[in-house]
């Protein structure tokens, strides 16, 4: 039986800031892009009563059995939308707990598909309703240009790119989210409700931050002394902290810069995962 591959890219907070708090969550606002490193899935329609969902490569022991692709198919049947059942084989080249969101970004690329083969129909404010049942950064992955998340939860996307070549380093311990967001005292004011493209320039995304950053430093220490390495390699642009951790990101104009970067950080950190890549 035919089947289909897709690719399901990392995503990375360039800039993030914690606005307030709802009854359940905290409100944010970020300017995000993608990475060309992705998580690879192979889909094909089944002859079975159930879906069958398989997880392989280096992080996939980590990825729990009500994952996002479990919980969005099983929204799906619920909702009556899906007329087959699907083998969903995943590799897992993203690390968990690093805020490269993977897990989130496996459940859009997997919706995104189903829409766009017309296995099912939805309209956008569908898939986000949908996707926003499963994580409050899922419908992100819906997207595959540079946007915008504004404090009231809209969307904006820009048609110019982002581009940088970028050096991920992920220590050998993982955030979770929940327990970081949880250390949050004190909200920052909105800055990117009025969107322009300025914002995606480097001189812009020098001088913004990360909320979560001092958090997850304070409770790792070793996030700090990871990060304060990073700043001072040659040539490097800047280098920041992505959603809640713990991976880091250093920012970079060129492949040669980026991958010379990477020897320096396998030989001072041996321990830790480092993987070069560039923005889409």
């Amino acid at each position: 039986m035919s089947y289909f591959k897709i690719k399901s890219h990392a995503k990375i907070n360039l800039a993030l800031n914690v606005v307030g708090k709802t009854n359940l969550l905290h409100k944010i606002e970020s300017i995000i892009c993608f990475a060309h490193f992705h998580d690879e899935m192979i889909i094909r329609k089944i002859f079975s009563k159930s879906h069958k969902i398989k997880f392989i490569g280096k992080f996939s022991k980590a990825v729990k059995s009500k994952n996002t692709i479990f919980q969005l198919l099983k929204i799906l049947d619920q909702k009556k939308l899906l007329k087959s059942k699907y083998q969903v084989i995943i590799k897992k080249n993203i690390p968990p707990k690093s805020g490269l969101g993977g897990g989130s970004m496996n459940a859009a690329s997997l919706l995104n598909f189903l829409v766009k083969k017309k296995v099912i129909r939805l309209k956008k404010k569908e898939m986000i309703k949908i996707l926003d049942k499963i994580g409050s950064d899922t419908k992100l992955g819906l997207y595959s240009k540079d946007l915008i998340l504004k404090s009231n939860n809209s969307i904006k996307t820009f048609t110019r790119k982002i581009f940088f070549h970028v050096l991920i380093v992920k220590p050998n311990f993982g955030c979770s989210t929940r327990e970081i967001f949880s250390e949050v005292k004190k909200f920052s004011k909105p800055k990117f409700d009025n969107p322009s493209k300025h914002m995606l320039s480097l001189s812009y995304l020098k001088d913004e931050k990360n909320d979560l950053e001092p958090i997850a430093m304070s409770k790792y220490p070793k996030l700090k002394i990871l990060k304060n390495f990073l700043e001072k390699l040659p040539r490097s642009e800047f280098a920041r902290m992505t959603g809640s951790g713990s991976a880091i990101i250093v920012y970079f104009n060129s492949s040669k810069k980026s991958k010379e970067a990477e020897k320096k950080v396998k030989k001072k950190f041996r321990n830790y995962w480092c993987k070069t890549s560039k923005t889409i």
